[in-house]
């Protein structure tokens, strides 16, 4: 693992599991793509009086927590994703500034990953980054050598990396809000259920029932029941989204949105705990 070739590996590996974290942001917010996760209690609770949204119909409420959660200049989002039929779990605080801290598990291995003015550095266990390279087919020995260069380490990924474009896309608040309202035949149809609350927050349940297409009675057949999406929508203050949970279908799960508005804080990594991949992809030591 010396070669100017084989150092550059370490690149492609960071750039697949940040482009799966970043997928899972989006698609955070477009329940369809949620997989099993209860990061936060949903509880029924008693309606707050007065009912902040008396008089609109559920599709109103949407309309309303959309632009809500649109202007958040922060927020906090956890829960599990699935990229690729791959599971990740994902606890990320992000801003309109592009910066973000959070952390990732993937099949038993886990990472941080922090980014601020334009560099993007990510430190993983060995059983992440082995996990991260055997998806993509590495050789054993190139796998061992990287997880050695790596081990204790944060990869240190500046902006306009070759190959690496995608990294601008993990704390990209802006992109991820504007996905939420591009497709408004989602939140149409809905009902409002029963109130409830989110960690203490009372919210609106909105609800869609996706219609039953199923053909298959097998054995498989219960994974593939409707989909029912719950979108919890806070009556206190702004009408922030705060969760979304599906049942049904083939990928049940949930999502939390928390921490809005609130200082995103991002800690450099110390340059001697970095392995610096501008210096790499000249072939200079890291």
């Amino acid at each position: 693992m010396t070669t100017h070739t084989s150092r550059l590996r370490a690149t492609s590996i960071a750039t697949a599991t940040t482009t799966a974290v970043a997928t899972a942001l989006v698609l955070g917010a477009a329940p369809a793509a949620v997989a099993q996760s209860p990061p936060a209690a949903v509880r029924q609770a008693p309606s707050p009086s007065p009912d902040p949204f008396k008089g609109l119909s559920a599709d109103q409420i949407a309309d309303r927590a959309v632009t809500a959660t649109q202007s958040a200049t922060s927020l906090r989002m956890a829960g599990r994703v699935v990229s690729d039929d791959q599971p990740l779990d994902v606890d990320f605080s992000l801003n309109d500034k592009n910066e973000c801290t959070g952390a990732i598990k993937l099949k038993g291995g886990a990472a941080e990953l922090r980014q601020t003015g334009r560099v993007t550095y990510m430190k993983g266990d060995e059983a992440f980054w082995r996990a991260s390279m055997s998806a993509q087919r590495m050789p054993p020995s190139q796998i061992d050598a990287t997880i050695e260069l790596l081990k204790g380490r944060w990869l240190k990924i500046p902006q306009g990396q070759p190959g690496t474009e995608d990294l601008s896309d993990v704390c990209d608040l802006k992109a991820l809000l504007d996905d939420l309202g591009k497709d408004k035949e989602r939140r149409t149809g809905l009902t409002r259920g029963p109130d409830a609350e989110v960690d203490g927050t009372s919210v609106a349940t909105l609800v869609k029932k996706k219609a039953d297409t199923r053909t298959d009675t097998g054995p498989d057949a219960d994974r593939d029941t409707p989909e029912t999406t719950t979108v919890s929508v806070s009556e206190e203050g702004k009408p922030y989204i705060l969760k979304v949970v599906k049942t049904g279908g083939d990928e049940p799960g949930s999502v939390t949105l928390s921490e809005y508005d609130k200082p995103v804080k991002v800690v450099v990594p110390p340059a001697d705990e970095t392995v610096d991949l501008s210096k790499l992809d000249r072939g200079t030591p890291a």
